[in-house]
């Protein structure tokens, strides 16, 4: 069964698209997150919609319309860019799973381009995809790093293990401890990269965005599937056991003088 689980994992890794490492390149600075009236849509109608704009440097080289870069670790697609900025449609499944709904103008942002295929990856592979936001409850200082303990919601804790990866608002982390009772894990943030991401700077209390890791969840999947397959077959060996039985039954009877 170990095997099956381990084959599983390793074909469905094949399949996964090296979006983003985790590995943050710079931290931009929120221009504007207002709704717009005059998106023009697919069938040429006019709609209302949100709209990101950030300042930035490094994410800015190589971009073009379409491009991914992940803003607090959400892939968002670039609709417009100029020297000094770039724009992004932020739809509202982001807004409802992440912590873009409250940025204000002046807001640092973590930021990362799209990898390219064949590139180093010093994180872990992080889609983009937020599965939701987590709450800051505790920050302590150990030496020169930082703690930092974020409360989750309880489903979100299958896929969080001790030494595992996790992204928080777009850093690819270590979960150091996970507390199931209080529905909570910690990391641990070294000093230089305290000074390269936004995570130092927020308070308690403030949300984070949290990708878990996908190898993690195709893991659950393949053995919530290799579980249901053996229900069925114990299913099947019960009932043609049940048969045999109830056959044996008739037989003794019938050999009985």
């Amino acid at each position: 069964r170990h095997s099956q689980v381990i084959a599983a994992v390793a074909a469905n890794r094949a399949r996964v698209p090296k979006m983003f490492t985790g590995i943050v390149e710079e931290v931009g600075a929120v221009v504007s997150m207002a709704e717009e009236d005059a998106l023009t849509l697919w069938d040429g109608s006019v709609g209302k919609g949100f709209v990101l704009t950030v300042a930035c440097s490094v994410c800015l080289d190589g971009c073009y319309l379409g491009a991914s870069i992940a803003v607090n670790g959400t892939c968002l697609t670039a609709t417009k860019f100029d020297d000094e900025r770039v724009s992004f449609g932020v739809a509202p499944e982001t807004l409802r799973k992440t912590n873009l709904v409250s940025l204000k103008p002046g807001d640092k942002v973590n930021m990362e381009r799209a990898a390219k295929m064949g590139d180093r990856n010093s994180g872990h592979y992080v889609q983009g995809h937020v599965d939701n936001t987590g709450e800051i409850i505790d920050k302590t200082r150990e030496g020169e790093s930082l703690w930092i303990t974020v409360r989750v919601d309880p489903s979100m804790l299958l896929y969080l293990v001790p030494k595992g990866f996790v992204a928080v608002d777009g850093t690819s982390l270590t979960v150091c401890e996970v507390d199931h009772a209080e529905s909570c894990f910690t990391f641990m943030l070294v000093q230089f990269t305290q000074t390269k991401v936004i995570i130092p700077h927020k308070a308690v209390g403030d949300r984070v965005n949290i990708e878990l890791d996908v190898m993690g969840k195709f893991a659950a999947q393949a053995m919530n599937n290799l579980g249901d397959r053996v229900t069925a077959i114990e299913s099947s060996i019960n009932s043609k056991l049940e048969a045999i039985l109830a056959r044996v039954d008739k037989l003794e009877a019938a050999a009985k003088p």
